[in-house]
């Protein structure tokens, strides 16, 4: 078995200010969605429209980091604390304290894509078709900074498994290493099934299905070999409140990619 490195969350300590691997992550994630942002824009018939411009996609990145942002950390309080943030309200600022959720985090960048659809007045799934494929790398980038914490580990694993791993407080036996399960499924697997798919002229809507129905497959395989929130469990049917929360992903993503009759 394999023993997590243990690696100092502060990547550099400039004075009073601490710089975490885990912000790194986060702007790496929002660079990489830039890249790809400008090179969309040479990809698909309708993003040649006169309208989409660079300036799009600097609005949209800052939009969508917001989105991120404030939707991650409400829907960690609402989704997996409750009760704890509603006795705790103003716990709900501190961010630096760790808690954020991917699929508040999509509600809040969908919010966001809303407010920049009406503002340019350009159909909504217009706008989610740009966004979708340029996100799954920021996704990685962030599994990437829960591996260095050592934080979000696997479930127990086979003493047999060859890259089980053993973290920091979690025990003295060896886990899966879910966060690089969940970069090479939600990441990188994704990623490449996105822009392969986006790079031909689709239906509207049909490449933000494809972005909803992949992720939310891949996080319910991946869930099964991540260790269930403590304070949670596993919830009904034995799933856990990330899979839970992937069903109306799946679900949408289906009713967004059903055939259309011309």
């Amino acid at each position: 078995m394999l023993i997590h490195p243990q690696i100092d969350p502060v990547a550099l300590q400039l004075g009073p200010l601490a710089v975490h691997w885990y912000g790194l992550t986060y702007l790496a994630a929002f660079g990489l969605f830039y890249w790809l942002g400008t090179r969309r824009l040479r990809h698909l018939p309708f993003i040649h429209l006169p309208q989409w411009q660079k300036r799009d996609v600097e609005d949209i990145l800052f939009l969508g980091v917001l989105g991120v942002i404030l939707g991650g950390r409400i829907g960690y309080c609402l989704f997996y604390k409750p009760a704890y943030y509603l006795s705790n309200p103003l716990e709900v600022l501190a961010v630096w304290q760790g808690g954020m959720s991917f699929h508040g985090g999509l509600l809040g960048v969908i919010l966001a894509m809303v407010w920049f659809a009406r503002s340019r007045q350009r159909p909504f799934l217009q706008v989610m078709d740009f966004v979708a494929p340029c996100v799954p790398t920021g996704l990685a980038a962030g599994r990437v900074g829960n591996f260095l914490n050592g934080e979000l580990w696997g479930r127990l694993a086979d003493p047999e498994l060859p890259w089980g791993m053993v973290f920091r407080g979690a025990g003295d036996l060896p886990r899966h290493p879910s966060q690089l399960y969940q970069i090479a499924l939600e990441g990188l697997l994704l990623f490449a099934l996105l822009w392969w798919f986006a790079r031909k002229d689709r239906p509207m809507g049909q490449v933000s299905g494809a972005f909803l129905l992949g992720y939310g497959i891949f996080r319910f395989v991946a869930e099964f070999f991540r260790e269930p929130d403590a304070h949670l469990g596993l919830l009904s049917l034995g799933m856990s409140m990330g899979q839970w929360l992937c069903v109306p992903m799946v679900m949408g993503g289906v009713w967004l990619m059903r055939p259309r009759r011309s």
